[in-house]
């Protein structure tokens, strides 16, 4: 199961979302997250427990402390008691409010932490968990080339040593950019999108055979490099046999399955003569095109149908 600890959590959010921590220190390290969503306990604290989200984050906001208030002290304890008995991995508390001693007392008692922020609880709570759905979603690390070619982010794979870093190079030398040779992480976010970048220790970084390792930031500048960007194309490299049956009218459309997300697909053939970095260029004009709704290939087949039913009346 994909998690983060309540630590990972804090550290990474302490300046953006302007945390501190105010109980249960020790415990960041061992509570974990599991999901994106975040829940305010009203129900909860009416004593409704069916249902309780408690694998989520729990945000108190104004809101909930003037519901504690106005509950007796014997009465809450009890709710707050069982609140904090059902594994929850922490709470966050808006508006630097703050909470009654008893609170923080039954946080140490079952082990939850306790974080505060000076954030309103809506901004709090969209921020949250725009960090955690990024940080959170599937993910899966490919072994090819990603690259951005006229705003298309097009996924090259092919078996090792085919030529995938020296097309990349001719296609930033061409004016289009890197986002990540080897090693790509893809991010799914949502049902259907998917977003490709490096892994950071190799980013910008590509071998090539008989130089070595190079650096296109340093070699190029900055403008021939991306962070990342959305799969829109995925092209398979393979060499050239004489009796296989390769696409040539580009009616019928492949996919490859990513994360179960199906991602358009285009098998290249390689062999010597053929201008691999145009050939991929024209590709991803293509989709831009079938993205906006038209597809040559049917297109012209269409237009011949029809010229055929005129001139052979027949047919």
């Amino acid at each position: 199961m994909n998690y983060i600890t309540v630590k990972q959590f804090f550290e990474e959010n302490k300046k953006d979302l302007h945390l501190k921590i105010i109980a249960g220190e020790k415990y960041l390290e061992t509570k974990k997250i599991v999901v994106s969503d975040i829940n305010r306990p009203g129900l909860a604290l009416a004593g409704f427990f069916d249902y309780f989200p408690y694998e989520r984050i729990q945000v108190f906001g104004k809101t909930e402390f003037a519901y504690l208030k106005k509950q007796k002290k014997e009465h809450i304890h009890n709710i707050l008691k069982k609140f904090f008995s059902s594994k929850i991995c922490c709470v966050i508390i808006a508006r630097n409010l703050k909470p009654a001693s008893y609170f923080t007392e039954l946080a140490d008692e079952y082990e939850v932490p306790i974080l505060q922020t000076s954030l309103f609880t809506m901004k709090l709570i969209n921020s949250a968990m725009t960090y955690l759905e990024k940080r959170l979603a599937p993910k899966v690390t490919l072994h090819g080339t990603f690259v951005d070619v006229y705003g298309i982010g097009i996924l090259l794979f092919g078996k090792s040593g085919i030529g995938k870093s020296e097309i990349s190079l001719e296609l930033v030398k061409r004016g289009h950019r890197l986002i990540a040779d080897d090693l790509v992480e893809i991010i799914k976010l949502g049902d259907n999108e998917l977003i490709g970048k490096g892994i950071n220790i190799v980013q910008h970084h590509m071998e090539i055979r008989g130089i070595g390792i190079i650096d296109l930031k340093s070699l190029f500048g900055i403008g021939v490099i991306r962070e990342q960007q959305k799969v829109e194309l995925v092209i398979f490299l393979e060499e050239w046999e004489a009796d296989k049956d390769y696409e040539r009218l580009g009616l019928e459309e492949k996919f490859e399955n990513i994360l179960g997300i199906k991602v358009p697909k285009i098998i290249l053939p390689v062999k010597p003569g053929r201008n691999l970095s145009i050939i991929i260029e024209v590709a991803a004009m293509m989709r831009r095109l079938k993205a906006q709704g038209h597809n040559t290939a049917k297109e012209l087949n269409k237009t011949i149908i029809n010229w055929m039913k005129r001139e052979i009346p027949n047919v």
